[in-house]
């Protein structure tokens, strides 16, 4: 199952200063196969985090260890995500 995960920024500073440690964590789980894709929003206040996980626990505990949210600088909102498959016809 697909999981988004909107991660909204609430502290800029703590924010530059754990990004590093954030992008390093995306990309060790893209290396795992469980990031599908991530990437911020144009207007800078956060972004966005796909997920690839066998249930939602599993997705929660990988979004809850993303270092900007584990360290308070961006809330999070976790979602299951039913991505269409295309062509739909």
């Amino acid at each position: 199952m697909l999981y988004v995960a909107m991660l909204t920024i609430i502290d800029a500073d703590l924010n530059a200063k754990v990004r590093p440690a954030h992008l390093d964590y995306l990309d060790k789980l893209y290396k795992e196969n469980k990031v599908v894709m991530a990437g911020p929003f144009a207007d800078k206040k956060g972004g966005m985090v796909i997920y690839r996980a066998d249930s939602p626990e599993e997705a929660k505990t990988l979004a809850e260890a993303d270092p900007v949210v584990a360290e308070g600088a961006r809330t999070l909102e976790l979602r299951e995500w039913n991505a269409l498959q295309f062509p739909l016809a």
